[in-house]
């Protein structure tokens, strides 16, 4: 079993919570801790925002307690009806986030029989925000997330797997349901790559100079994703339509298998040079140059329809496989001219250094 990070940063905010509490003399370190586990959040960013929303949805549900109890006691239907009250008004207020620990603020309140309950009632929301200021502490302190890393790493390895299948379904050496199964796993790992991507979009950059850089690598990512996207929409129209291609001329065949090879080998070399790993000028033309162009790939493609030829219906059938190598192409011209560019007005900026135990 792996441990990830948010695993072990969990288990030190609530330790955290714990100790802070005791520090403290607050009785009842167990709310604390209870806090700290329902705040832990995947980034810097949204541990702040939970701080905030967290301190709106706890004073309305401590606000609630603290009024019913007072006028009518601890009878269970009234605390049942204050969470009804304390859910509603979240709600209301779009802090959706916030409604399991302020249902949990309300019960450790109301479940007081303290004579001089409105300390203790004060001393109970303290433990709750002690453990959610302790979740944003370990978050901001310990393992900090490197989302720029992780949503280059989600990118690369997504993109190699595309390819991987490309290249064996072009060859006839993929099995037809293995790679049904793929092209389905592959549209749930794009998902994870969105995730990263909003992640990292959501990082805060705290000093002027870096926001720029920032605003011109979420174009790059944001083409990087679209490419790959594209990439994996081909390989699912080229899954489909295999029995098509399958019977069309050989020398059809291999057209379309040199140009998906070219295509590949061009988005396997965009990435490399992105990293640096290889020279910023060996990507430069490569579609024009070695590639054929998009007009004389479809110039190609069209030679081979025969308006009156019994494979008509089946030229007809790949048409769409055609449009999409010829949109993968423009994706990775578009990809190639944005990172030449970042290149030439980022020099300074670091290498991006893969993760490889994401």
């Amino acid at each position: 079993m792996k441990l990830g990070a948010r695993m072990i940063k969990t288990g030190l905010a609530i330790t955290l919570a714990i100790y802070l509490a005791l520090f403290l003399d607050l009785s009842g370190p167990v709310y604390a801790a209870i806090a700290a586990t329902f705040a832990i959040q995947p980034s810097i960013y949204r541990s702040f925002q939970t701080i905030l929303e967290q301190i709106q949805g706890n004073l309305v549900g401590a606000a609630f307690a603290i009024i019913f109890v007072l006028l009518f006691g601890t009878n269970p239907f009234v605390v049942g009806f204050v969470v009804i009250l304390v859910i509603a008004a979240n709600l209301k207020l779009k802090i959706e986030s916030t409604i399991p620990l302020a249902i949990v603020t309300v019960i450790v309140i109301m479940e007081s029989q303290s004579a001089n309950f409105i300390t203790f009632a004060f001393e109970r929301f303290m433990l709750v925000m002690l453990g959610v200021i302790s979740a944003f502490i370990v978050n901001l302190v310990f393992m900090p997330p490197k989302y720029e890393a992780k949503l280059f790493y989600k990118i690369s390895t997504h993109t190699d797997e595309i390819i991987k299948w490309m290249r064996m379904l072009t060859r006839h050496a993929s099995e037809h349901t293995v790679l049904k199964e793929e092209v389905e796993r592959l549209k749930e790992s794009s998902i994870k790559m969105n995730q990263f991507y909003l992640f990292y979009k959501e990082e805060r950059t705290y000093f002027k100079r870096n926001h720029y850089t920032k605003g011109r690598k979420l174009v790059l990512y944001r083409q990087m994703i679209s490419t790959t996207n594209k990439a994996r929409e081909l390989l699912k129209s080229l899954h489909r339509h295999e029995n098509e291609l399958y019977l069309m001329p050989e020398d059809l065949q291999e057209l379309v298998q040199v140009q998906l090879d070219c295509l590949t080998n061009y988005h396997e070399q965009i990435l490399l040079k992105y990293t640096d790993k290889i020279r910023a000028d060996h990507c430069v033309g490569m579609v024009d140059e070695i590639c054929e162009s998009k007009q004389s790939v479809m110039n190609s493609f069209l030679g081979y329809y025969k308006p009156d030829g019994e494979l008509n219906d089946q030229w007809l059938h790949l048409f769409p496989v055609f449009a999409l190598i010829i949109d993968y192409s423009d994706h990775l011209s578009h990809l190639n001219r944005l990172i030449e560019s970042y290149k030439n007005h980022h020099t300074d900026d670091e290498n991006i250094e893969l993760l490889q135990n994401q």
